[in-house]
């Protein structure tokens, strides 16, 4: 396994979370509804952001969440999914950077809910 270097790798990442997340009878419902062709090359340049210092991504991850009826349990399962996605594919000093900062999105979010 390799570290994550580049944007194709940060694709790889976003989709195979978002296709677990698909199946995931918790999880599932919030997510069936949305527009994937508009939602994953957000999700992309997000992490592309976090990871790579790409410019471009600008939104507000946490008001962007505020509308949902959240509970811990659905942060516990996001961040479980997230991690086995990571654990699928990589390892290195980036990959355990997107876990640390998918750990503070999960407890960003969940704390201002």
């Amino acid at each position: 396994m390799n570290d994550i270097e580049t944007k194709k790798d940060i694709a790889l990442l976003v989709d195979t979370f978002y296709n677990d997340v698909l199946r995931d009878d918790l999880l599932a419902p919030f997510f069936k509804s949305m527009d994937f062709d508009l939602h994953k090359p957000k999700m992309i340049q997000f992490w592309s952001f976090v990871l790579l210092d790409e410019a471009g991504y600008t939104t507000d991850v946490t008001k962007k969440h505020m509308h949902m009826k959240l509970s811990k349990e659905h942060f516990d399962r996001w961040l479980k999914l997230f991690n086995a996605s990571l654990d699928q594919f990589f390892i290195g000093e980036r990959a355990e950077a997107a876990r640390q900062r998918a750990a503070l999105i999960n407890w960003t979010i969940q704390s201002k809910m």
